[in-house]
């Protein structure tokens, strides 16, 4: 009997794409409000369903930074962001101005101070997204890891001619207190475990 070895990566290329033919594609009815998809690095991906502990989670982070954000600055929920080559769609983000500010547009790095993504399956994922987060000048990165009860920081993105990532990762516990910050400065400090969903 004969055996064949199959491939063990990919034998394609997958077809990258810019943000504007990204949007052109959306435009024309390829990608609707249904489609779970975000671009990542040129690539569209398929975003994972979310289960009740990640509602939960997504919900009282956007409770908590609601209540602290100051004038010039709201909050937007799974609504997307537009950086060079990509296009996620964070669980949370914080953003400068209004959102009538952004009626034919999303917002941008230069527009964004926080964003958080709750993360359970999509672990890796979100670890990835760090990179394109920071290459982006993102001043702050949350992962709200439910797997670990715990919520990763992401902080002082490199700049933007050196290997994108991070200089400072800290992990909070839920009986730490997390420090918001919006343009270097502290709003408040939050009890994690507040954020997390009941164990």
């Amino acid at each position: 009997m004969t055996t064949i070895d199959l491939p063990r990566i990919l034998p394609y290329q997958p077809v990258r794409m810019s943000v504007a033919r990204y949007h052109q594609l959306t435009k024309a009815g390829a990608f609707t409000e249904h489609d779970e998809v975000e671009l990542l690095d040129g690539v569209v991906t398929e975003k994972m369903s979310k289960n009740p502990p990640h509602r939960i989670a997504t919900r009282r982070c956007d409770l908590a930074f609601s209540k602290l954000v100051p004038d010039g600055w709201h909050v937007q929920n799974q609504e997307p962001v537009t950086l060079q080559n990509s296009e996620p769609e964070p669980d949370v983000a914080i953003v400068r101005g209004q959102l009538q500010d952004y009626a034919s547009r999303h917002p941008g790095p230069g527009e964004i101070a926080v964003v958080v993504e709750v993360s359970d399956k999509t672990l890796v994922t979100d670890r990835f997204k760090a990179q394109l987060y920071a290459a982006a000048g993102i001043p702050v990165y949350w992962i709200v890891n439910l797997s670990e009860r715990v919520i990763e920081v992401y902080q002082e993105p490199t700049p933007a001619n050196k290997p994108t990532h991070y200089a400072t990762i800290r992990c909070y516990s839920p009986e730490e207190d997390i420090p918001l910050v919006i343009a270097d400065t502290e709003l408040a400090r939050l009890r994690v475990q507040e954020l997390l969903p009941s164990p």
